[in-house]
């Protein structure tokens, strides 16, 4: 990017989005596009993705085209640009006929900036032939990691994308995500016909995101209620595996005095929209969702997400609890997880129609997932380099850094439970082979009672047993069928297996599982951070800030918008903490663009000072 552009690209971060400068690797890849070229981004949620196809939408000639995979995704995006003065539509199913015409009349016009729409819109053969009469800027493809059948979130309309590249040539495409390893790059610079476009991957560190995670006792319903309720004053997010799960788990959760609802794909499309937009409103409600939810949510302050079932590969795992702590604030992600959930996992893999190859991978991710949750070395150092990242240290925050587990040797204790699995053979579930380590099976047939592990296990207690059967299904050393609900376990890889027999691998663990918080407030989670201002340093004046938020919550009503796309939380504590006197102390904070300071600079100054704001705010 020459000087000139780049200035120009600075002064339109500056000017409308109200930002004075770049983060990460923003300015290259806004350099690449404004340069005619194709790319591909992975830079992580919250890391400033839309930033780097609006500057280019907003300098170069022509409209912009954004591909969305999600209509609550889209409707947020616009909104925010609208609120900073940008001219930015969406045409989507919801998108009424009247809003339609005028949206198209301002494209023909050469007025709108920006257009969002989803693949399966933007394929219709009449979409594609009247936007191949508009000069296009750019072509965003969001959540580009939909392309490939190795990612988590794989759908078939995203892969013919490519054809973006026969009817718009010479339009730059840039193909954006947050979460994709080497192996799911490839695919979409191959599925989106990308060539040799230059790759941009910025590090998959979130510093503000607190890992932790543990074994579910039973369901694990109680723990997460026990998590949500020292969390009652902050907004989150609980994703649960199914839809009776939402709705059950959303109850309990109302039934404690939480401001819990759930949402799935089978609620009524109306009742959807209502739910989202209430959460997005609110200051501390609970979304308990499937993954329905998951990249329609842009709230920048949910500040924690549990995973009441766990996710389905290392990707979604990123992808999910990446909503948490967008704007940069102190936040959690919280994992439950047991042996039956993997299990799920795996059956459900074998149901689907996928080739030999693709099915290979996907087990392998279930179980490096299974893997991340159950070991025992730095979370957030594993997720980085599982992406590929190199020379990655400890974080120094999630639970296994903050409370280092002690690894003891279990290979003794895990050859008596495979040859007890192995002589048993896998007639049992796990409780009857427990019993049957401590010879506590109730009326043994004599067959049983005379096997040589009959017994053998009185060294440790049933549920430390339990710990280390679950611990063997996640290391693939046990297998657990699901035979109509009744699980019944058996041995694993018996290349492995014999391993362990002999000696040559041995099994290292932890007896007793850590729950975080356990007989204590569950708010000491480790890298539960508590704090009572809008940030960990912040040193504004706490009435301002409340007064300021208090403000935002009427005009957002006022407007049918969320809060945060008025001003984030992180500006309002700036304002709170500069207390500016005028208008060009108020432009210096990051967030007020010309648009808002216009649009809110009175308003907000006159709070500041302590005044009744003039008019209904809007200055």
């Amino acid at each position: 990017m020459s000087d000139d552009s780049q200035q120009e690209a600075q002064e339109v971060l500056r000017r409308v989005f109200g930002h004075a400068g770049f983060r990460g690797l923003q300015a290259p890849v806004i350099a690449e596009v404004m340069a005619g070229r194709p790319a591909l981004a992975v830079l992580p949620t919250g890391g400033g993705k839309s930033v780097c196809y609006q500057i280019p939408a907003l300098l170069r000639p022509g409209l912009g085209l954004v591909v969305s995979p999600l209509i609550a995704l889209m409707a947020d995006q616009v909104a925010g640009l609208i609120q900073a003065g940008v001219a930015a539509a969406r045409l989507d199913s919801l998108t009424s006929p009247e809003d339609r015409a005028a949206t198209w009349a301002r494209i023909e016009a050469g007025t709108l900036d920006l257009l969002y729409v989803s693949p399966e819109g933007l394929l219709q053969p009449w979409m594609l032939e009247r936007l191949s009469r508009i000069p296009l800027s750019v072509i965003a493809i969001d959540e580009a990691h939909c392309v490939s059948q190795w990612g988590h979130d794989f759908r078939p309309e995203y892969r013919l994308l490519s054809r973006l590249a026969e009817v718009f040539p010479g339009v730059p495409r840039l193909a954006v995500t947050a979460t994709a390893d080497a192996r799911t790059r490839q695919d979409i610079r191959e599925g989106l016909h990308l060539g040799e476009a230059r790759e941009f991957v910025a590090s998959f560190d979130r510093p503000e995101l607190a890992l932790s995670a543990e074994r579910k006792a039973g369901t694990g319903r109680k723990r997460v209620l026990e998590l949500a309720s020292a969390r009652r004053d902050r907004p989150g997010v609980i994703y649960a595996g199914s839809r009776d799960g939402t709705e059950a788990l959303a109850a309990e959760l109302c039934a404690a005095g939480l401001p819990a609802m759930a949402y799935h794909a089978g609620l009524d499309r109306d009742l959807r929209e209502r739910r989202l937009t209430e959460f997005l409103a609110s200051d501390a409600a609970v979304m308990v969702a499937t993954i329905a939810f998951g990249m329609g949510v842009d709230k920048p302050d949910v500040r924690y997400v549990i995973h009441a079932d766990p996710p389905a590969s290392i990707e979604a795992y990123w992808q999910e609890v990446g909503r948490a702590g967008r704007d940069g604030e102190p936040a959690e992600g919280i994992t439950l997880y047991g042996a039956p959930d993997m299990a799920w996992a795996l059956r459900r893999l074998e149901g689907q129609a996928l080739s030999d190859e693709v099915r290979a991978v996907q087990v392998r991710k279930v179980r490096q997932l299974y893997a991340l949750l159950d070991g025992g070395t730095c979370r957030t150092a594993a997720v980085r380099r599982y992406f590929g990242e190199q020379a990655v240290a400890d974080c120094g925050r999630c639970d296994n850094c903050l409370d280092p587990p002690k690894a003891e040797d279990l290979t003794l204790q895990a050859q008596k439970v495979l040859s007890a699995a192995h002589r048993l053979g896998g007639r049992y579930g796990r409780g009857r082979l427990v019993e049957h380590l401590l010879g506590k099976t109730r009326e043994p047939s004599a067959f049983e009672a005379g096997l040589s592990t009959f017994g053998v296990g009185a060294e440790l207690p049933a549920g430390a047993w339990r710990g280390l059967v679950d611990q063997l299904i996640f290391d693939g050393l046990l297998r657990e069928d699901p035979n109509e609900g009744r699980p019944l376990i058996g041995l694993g890889d018996a290349d492995a297996v014999r391993a362990v027999y002999r000696g040559e691998r041995r099994v290292e663990g932890r007896l007793v599982q850590r729950h975080p918080g356990a007989g204590a407030d569950a708010s000491t989670t480790p890298g539960r951070r508590r704090r009572d201002g809008p940030g960990a340093e912040f040193e504004g004046d706490p009435q301002i800030f409340a007064t300021l938020r208090a403000w935002r919550r009427a005009e957002a009503v006022r407007q049918k918008a969320p809060p945060y796309v008025i001003f984030s939380d992180r500006t309002l504590a700036e304002i709170a903490t500069a207390r500016p006197a005028d208008a060009a102390a108020l432009s210096r904070v990051s967030g007020v663009g010309e648009t808002k300071l216009a649009r809110y600079g009175p308003a907000v100054l006159a709070l500041v000072a302590g005044q009744t704001p003039p008019g209904d705010g809007n200055g």
